[in-house]
Order: structure tokens, then sequence, then C-alpha cells
């Protein structure tokens, strides 16, 4: 697969992850900005959780120019897709490590009430 394919399959992806966290009662009121970056593609992607949505998905080269979100996620493409296929549940994906959560701690207990 491309880096153009993985990248989108990874938005897909994040998308759906986060659409579901977006839409917990825990999380309505949040509008906060999201980044997720893929050290495996050196890619990141740039996005919105805000009225029970995650939107305005859009990649940007991980570096650092990236914006600083106020969410900001690290993993690797291969477990995301493990999360979305149901293999890997997100709180097990970061109990283990393979996604790192930085984020206030207000918002932190939000989302993980979510999770």
């Amino acid at each position: 697969m491309g880096a153009v394919a993985a990248i989108e399959q990874c938005m897909t992806a994040l998308q759906g992850v986060l659409g579901e966290i977006a839409s917990h009662k825990a999380t309505q009121g949040l509008d906060r900005s999201v980044s997720c970056r893929f050290p495996d593609l050196g890619q990141a992607v740039m996005g919105r959780l805000h009225d029970g949505t995650f939107s305005d998905v859009h990649p940007v080269d991980d570096g650092p120019d990236v914006p600083r979100a106020d969410v900001r996620l690290t993993m690797d493409s291969d477990d995301l897709v493990a999360m979305t296929e149901g293999r890997l549940s997100f709180p097990k994906a970061m109990l283990s490590g393979k996604v790192k959560v930085e984020a206030p701690l207000k918002d932190m207990f939000r989302l993980r009430s979510a999770f």
C-alpha cells in the first residue's frame, strides 16, 4: 500500500474510533483540536472534536512545524487498524503503551469516561 493510501486509511479509521468517543455523553460540549501522529508512516493527521463528532480531518506533515493540538495522540497505523477491526480496544492500547495520549488532565478524565 502506498503512503497516500495508508494515510487515507488512517484518517478513515481515526474518524471511526474518535467518532465513537466524540458521540459519548462524557465528551459532549468538548471543542478540542486533535492531532494523531503515525511514526511508522512519518505522517500526522489533524482534526476537531466538537458537537459530538470528530471532523475537519486532514493530513499534515509530521515534524516540528505541526500545529500543537489540544489533544495529541501517537500510535502506529497497524494499531489503529486493529482498533477499528475490534482486535484491540482503545483502553488496552493505552495501557500497553501502543497509544500515547497527551491532553490537559481535565480532558483526560472526560475522555477516559468515554472509553
